[in-house]
């Protein structure tokens, strides 16, 4: 269980209050901070799992720990973004449900078959993080922000749709795993 990919993924979750506290002290000194916290953050994401798969270190651990850590940074901006009236709360409560949802979902499966994180999922964390990063950057501090604002809730909106049809997705493939696996004496 312990190996550079699960530290980076325990390193990730760390990250998450030290994100939230910095975005909270809504200063722009700490938005730049938390911003460069929430980046390191997210390349991690990339990094453990291509040192995973490259070196031969997937564990189950890892399997379900990563989308994890990825939810707790993801769930960490949009509730925080959505205290700060930065996003709307009905977007950040249909993100909620669903990245929860699965990883009940996950969870109850992990016995019976991992479901691993599927390319629409990939996007979907990609579009989510992109649209936090735009939305988390104080614009202000050296341009007008208004049309970032309008292109990060443009981003958000287009990662909300993926995020509906991934997680329909996945509750499908749930049930095909547990159906076979009922069938089967």
């Amino acid at each position: 269980m312990w190996n550079l990919p699960n530290a980076l993924t325990l390193g990730r979750i760390a990250a998450v209050p030290v994100f939230v506290l910095l975005l909270l002290a809504d200063t722009t000194a700490a938005r730049w901070w938390a911003l460069v916290v929430f980046v390191l953050a997210s390349i991690t994401d990339q990094l453990d799992g291509h040192l995973a798969r490259s070196r031969n270190l997937v564990t189950a651990f890892g399997t379900l720990a990563d989308p994890i850590a990825d939810k707790a940074l993801t769930l960490g901006a949009f509730v925080t973004l959505s205290a700060l009236g930065e996003i709307p709360w009905w977007v950040t409560l249909l993100i909620a449900v669903r990245e929860l949802g699965i990883t009940v979902l996950r969870a109850v499966l992990a016995r019976r078959s991992i479901i691993p994180a599927s390319l629409g999922g990939k996007v979907k964390t990609a579009l989510q993080m992109t649209a936090i990063i735009v939305l988390l950057v104080p614009w202000g501090t050296f341009v007008d922000a208004t049309p970032m604002r309008v292109v990060g809730l443009v981003i958000l909106y287009v990662a909300l749709a993926v995020t509906v049809v991934t997680g329909l997705d996945y509750v499908r493939r749930g049930l095909v795993i547990a159906r076979s696996r009922v069938a089967v004496p």
